[in-house]
């Protein structure tokens, strides 16, 4: 009868945990560098109203 590699398991979800972490701080990085751009002005300066509400 075949025994489990519990070792083997052990190191790929350990692999998993490593990339799941690194994409997490690729996108927040992302996240806060687009957020920086977002904070800049528009050409114009003006911010637009898409849904006015009725007065």
């Amino acid at each position: 009868m075949a025994r489990p590699n519990y070792s083997g398991e052990k190191r790929r979800k350990e692999l998993e945990k490593q990339k799941k972490k690194e994409e997490k701080k690729r996108r927040k990085l992302e996240h806060a560098s687009s957020a920086a751009s977002d904070d800049a002005p528009a050409e114009g300066g003006a911010e637009q109203v898409t849904n006015p509400s009725p007065s």
